[in-house]
């Protein structure tokens, strides 16, 4: 069974970190903040969900960023028993996958816990005063295959954030792979 996201807690503030990109480049909240809006999503290379809407991710995250919505992605995932998940492979992914937005590594898993992100993908999307109006779906998914009918709910979520500030009051959480916490 897939784990699902928690109900969005509107107005949570979104918490700062600093992580190494893909690009090899340290990566903070303030680098990645949209005029309009930013989405933080945690995600990882090798869960099937993610697999399943990487190209619908990658789509949105282009329109959004015309609309002054900026994107980060960041993989929190156990890379030493997740080795899909390693950062050289995350570069691999990226890369493959035509990202146009930031990919992360939280090698420490600090930055998901602050989070309290539980799956991937997990979307957190705020609004310009970086308060959090939508913690929900991308799409639908039918046997891990996108309904590609319209916009798709983290789109047209998104959209609403970047005009009025605030997110839509009924959201569908998403569901995915649970993160991959490391055993200590």
């Amino acid at each position: 069974m897939p784990i699902k996201t928690p109900i969005c807690d509107f107005g949570q503030k979104a918490f700062n970190f600093e992580l190494k990109s893909t690009d090899n480049k340290l990566i903070s909240l303030n680098d990645i903040k949209g005029e309009n809006g930013t989405l933080i999503m945690f995600i990882c290379n090798h869960c099937p969900y993610v697999k399943a809407v990487t190209k619908d991710i990658v789509e949105d995250c282009n329109d959004l960023q015309k609309i002054g919505v900026n994107t980060v992605a960041i993989c929190a995932n156990d890379a030493q028993n997740y080795p899909e998940d390693s950062f050289e492979k995350m570069i691999e992914f990226a890369k493959k996958n035509n990202f146009n937005f930031p990919y992360l590594s939280d090698e420490t898993q600090v930055i998901a816990k602050t989070y309290e992100a539980v799956c991937t993908p997990d979307f957190f999307g705020y609004n310009k005063d970086l308060e959090l109006q939508y913690r929900g779906r991308l799409r639908e998914l039918k046997n891990l295959i996108p309904v590609r009918e319209g916009e798709s709910d983290l789109k047209k979520a998104m959209t609403l954030i970047a005009e009025t500030g605030n997110g839509p009051k009924n959201q569908i959480p998403s569901a995915g792979c649970g993160i991959k916490w490391k055993i200590n």
